[in-house]
C-alpha cells in the first residue's frame, strides 16, 4: 500500500509542463456531436475549420465502425479574420438542401470562439434572413476545447437541447433519462430495464441505432433512429429526470446540468445516480426507478443480480491480489473504480484528462489508498504505471502501449476503442453489463497465467 501522504502529493501537485503527450481526453465538439447523433433526423455542424470535423469523424468512425457525417462551416483564412457568418449561413443552406434534416445541431470550436463569433446571434440572424422558408430546428452549443473535454462538450450539448426544445406542458407520467457517454449496447440495456418497470421515457441522447445500426441495402444520408424532436419537447413535462453521472454540475461552465435546469425551470424532480456499474450502483439506480414507478424491482432483474453475485464468487480467487490501473473519462473512471472495490481487485491508480477538478475527492471517498491523477495525459499515466506496475489496465485503446510494455492485459471499455471490432456493443451497465465486465477481467487474468505458465495448460 502506498502511503496516503504520498498519494495526495502526487495527485494534488501535478508535474508542471507546457505540453500534452497522447491526451487522455478528446475535443469538446466531439462530445456535442455524439449528443446530436442521438437525435432523430439530426445533422451535426461544427462551426470552425474542416480539420475539426475530420478529427471528429475519424474517432467516431474508428470506434463505432459506422458511416458518420459531421458537417463543417469550413473556415478559411478570411473567415478567421473577418468572422464566419457567411460560411455559417452557407453551411446551413447546404445541409438543408442536401440532407433535408429535421434538426441541425451546431457546436462551436476553439477557432470560432477565439475570433468572437456569437453562435446565438448567428442563429437568430439566419432564422430572420430565411423567414418564409422552411428552416430545420436549430440547436447551438458553445464548445471550445480550451475550456473542456469531450465529456464537458457532451454534457453541455445535452443541456443545450433541453434549453432549446423543452416546452411547458401539463405534467406527464414519463421520465427523462440522461445516460451520459455510454455505448449503444448500454443504451439498449437501459431501455430494456425501463421497459421492465413499465416506464415511458425520453432518452437524451439515444444513438443506440444511429451509431450501431443494421447493414443497409442503400445508403442513408441520415441513419434511422434517435430521439424524435416531438419527444424532446416533452422534457419539461416529465415526472422526473435521472442523470447518470458521478460529477455534480457537469458541463462546460460548471453550472446547471440538464436535469437541474429542468428542475429549476419546469419543476421536474431531478435524481443523480452514479453510472450503474457493479451491484451497489445498479441497486441504487433500480431503487430510483422503483420509487418513481411505484413498482418493485422485477424478478428478471433480481435473478440477474443473483447470477452476478455468483459470478463474483466464482471469480474471487482470480481477483485476489490483483492490482489495477484505470484511465479514461471521469464518469467512466469513477464507476469502474467503484465496481472494482466490490470484486476485491485493488485499484492503485485512477487517471483522467477530465478537468472538473472533482474526481480526486470522489475517488478518495471510495478508497483513500487510491492515487488519483486529474488533468493527466497518457504519457503521465504511463510513467506512473511503469513505477507502480499494475497487473491489469482498464481503459481505451490509447492505453495499449503501456499495456504492451508492462505485459499487463488491457480491458478495453472506454472511448475510443479503435484496435478491436465491436466497441459499439461493449455492455457494462446494469447487472448484465457488470457480468460482462467481470468475465472480461477474469478471463484476461486467466489467459496471462496460462501464457506465462512454465508447465503449460491442458484440460483433463
Amino acid at each position: 500500500m502506498i502511503a496516503t501522504n504520498t498519494i495526495h502529493k502526487k495527485a494534488t501537485e501535478p508535474e508542471k509542463r507546457r505540453h500534452t503527450v497522447n491526451a487522455c481526453k478528446l475535443c469538446a465538439p466531439l462530445g456535442a456531436s455524439m449528443v446530436f447523433k442521438g437525435i432523430r433526423g439530426c445533422v451535426p455542424l461544427v462551426h470552425g475549420s474542416q480539420g475539426c470535423s475530420t478529427y471528429i469523424r475519424r474517432y467516431l468512425i474508428g470506434h463505432f465502425r459506422e458511416p458518420v457525417d459531421i458537417a463543417s462551416s469550413n473556415f478559411s483564412e478570411a473567415s478567421a479574420v473577418f468572422g464566419g457568418e457567411e460560411n455559417f449561413f452557407k453551411a446551413l443552406d447546404n445541409i438543408s438542401s442536401q440532407y433535408r434534416p429535421e434538426v441541425i445541431g451546431i457546436a462551436s470550436t476553439c477557432l470560432s470562439e477565439t475570433i468572437g463569433d456569437d453562435l446565438e446571434m448567428l442563429v437568430r440572424h439566419y432564422r430572420k434572413s430565411r423567414s418564409g422558408s422552411a428552416v430545420p430546428f436549430l440547436i447551438n452549443v458553445s464548445t471550445p476545447s480550451y475550456r473542456g473535454t469531450h465529456m464537458d462538450g457532451f454534457h453541455a450539448a445535452v443541456k443545450a437541447v433541453a434549453e432549446t426544445a423543452a416546452e411547458k406542458r401539463p405534467r406527464g407520467k414519463h421520465i427523462n433519462i440522461f445516460p451520459g457517454f455510454v455505448s449503444p449496447a448500454d443504451l439498449r440495456e437501459l431501455k430494456r430495464i425501463l421497459k421492465l418497470f413499465s416506464l415511458d421515457y425520453v432518452m437524451l441522447p439515444d444513438y443506440s441505432t444511429t451509431l450501431d445500426g443494421p447493414g443497409w441495402d442503400k445508403y442513408h444520408k441520415i441513419p434511422e433512429g434517435g430521439t424524435p424532436l416531438d419527444k424532446l419537447k416533452m422534457l419539461g413535462s416529465a415526472a422526473a429526470s435521472i442523470e447518470l453521472s458521478s460529477l455534480p454540475n457537469c458541463g462546460m461552465h460548471d453550472g446547471e446540468s440538464a436535469a437541474e435546469f429542468l428542475e429549476d425551470e419546469f419543476g421536474v424532480k431531478a435524481y443523480r445516480c452514479d453510472m450503474p456499474v457493479g451491484v451497489e450502483n445498479t441497486d441504487r439506480f433500480l431503487g430510483i426507478l422503483s420509487e418513481i414507478s411505484g413498482e418493485p424491482v422485477p424478478d428478471e432483474l433480481q435473478e440477474e443480480r443473483g447470477r452476478l453475485i455468483d459470478l463474483y464468487i466464482d471469480s474471487h480467487k482470480y481477483f485476489s491480489g490483483i492490482r489495477a490501473a484505470v484511465a479514461g473519462g471521469e464518469d467512466f473512471a469513477i464507476s469502474t473504480v467503484s465496481f472494482l472495490e466490490e470484486t476485491g481487485i485493488s485499484t492503485i491508480l485512477c487517471g483522467s484528462g477530465g478537468e472538473s477538478g472533482k474526481m480526486e475527492k470522489i475517488i478518495i471517498g471510495i478508497n483513500p489508498g487510491i492515487e488519483a491523477m486529474q488533468r493527466a495525459d497518457y504519457d503521465q499515466i504511463d510513467r506512473r504505471c511503469q513505477e507502480l506496475k499494475p497487473d491489469i489496465i482498464i481503459g481505451s485503446s490509447k492505453a495499449y502501449p503501456t499495456s504492451r510494455q508492462l505485459g499487463a492485459p488491457l480491458i478495453r471499455m472506454d472511448f475510443p476503442v479503435h484496435d478491436r471490432v465491436g466497441a459499439q456493443r461493449i455492455l457494462r451497465l446494469g447487472y448484465a453489463g457488470t457480468s460482462n465486465l467481470t468475465e472480461a477481467i477474469a478471463n484476461a487474468i486467466i489467459e496471462v497465467k496460462q501464457d506465462s505458465s512454465p508447465v503449460g495448460y491442458k484440460c483433463i
